[in-house]
């Protein structure tokens, strides 16, 4: 057999990538399609205690749901602002991009702190993971509702951040680190949030191993998949919504 002679210096043939796509963009869905599974398999765990039992609790009035009407509404702007810095990231505006990047992470930031103001109603009443004042009957109730909002707002927490660290780089450390610290002095010892804040701090510590130890200008395919995980964030919250509110909400009081 003869030698097949390949031209010197032409660039390296890659096999095509899975389903004619970047290797970022696979990975990304398929960190989506697992965290699908954990969220699914908390959403099926509150729907079975609400079905199964008879006593499960009403606990969500008017006000809560507009409050949680609210949160959605924030949640659905942020999407069509991701949308239009994905478009804007497309057309090379950087200016743009990173301004519906912003107007996102405050969207996001908006539902969590709404999402948190509902937290410490409800913990003001008397629920906790293990009980709660409606129906003593049921003290599983507390648990699956913290553990599937707590999950739903720290990926919106997380989200907050990795869209900081795309838009800004290192100039969201600082700022981050500032509303940490904000937090953190706002929060009194004994609230339920005194600890959570440090989610904030351990992610300016991730942050910074990433934009220190790989420096980029983050591009469109990168604003593209931070979109994707946002879309996917916001998506779960469109089960919560109708599943943990609107069939738990006491019709009078």
């Amino acid at each position: 057999m003869g030698d097949i002679a390949v031209p010197h210096g032409l660039a390296e043939a890659y096999e095509p990538s899975l389903f004619g796509t970047y290797s970022k963009k696979i990975g990304m869905w398929l960190f989506l399609l697992s965290d699908s599974l954990t969220f699914g398999a908390l959403l099926f765990a509150y729907s079975y205690g609400r079905i199964s039992n008879p006593q499960w609790p009403t606990p969500f009035h008017k006000e809560s749901i507009l409050n949680a009407t609210v949160m959605t509404g924030c949640l659905l702007s942020s999407s069509l602002t991701m949308v239009l810095a994905v478009l804007a990231a497309r057309r090379g505006d950087r200016s743009w991009t990173r301004n519906w990047i912003l107007f996102t992470m405050l969207f996001g930031t908006a539902f969590v702190l709404l999402h948190a103001l509902e937290w410490s109603k409800l913990i003001a009443q008397g629920m906790t993971p293990f009980k709660n004042p409606w129906a003593a009957t049921v003290p599983q109730f507390g648990g699956t509702f913290f553990t599937l909002t707590g999950m739903h707002m720290l990926h919106v927490t997380i989200g907050v951040i990795y869209l900081g660290v795309v838009a800004l780089r290192k100039k969201w450390l600082p700022t981050l680190l500032l509303l940490w610290l904000v937090a953190w002095w706002l929060t009194s010892p004994d609230n339920v949030f005194h600890i959570g804040v440090h989610v904030l701090l351990l992610g300016v510590v991730v942050s910074g191993m990433v934009l220190f130890l790989k420096p980029k200008d983050y591009d469109a395919h990168d604003v593209e998949i931070a979109g994707l995980y946002w879309h996917f964030v916001d998506l779960v919250w469109m089960f919560i919504f109708p599943l943990v509110y609107l069939m738990s909400t006491r019709v009078t009081g």
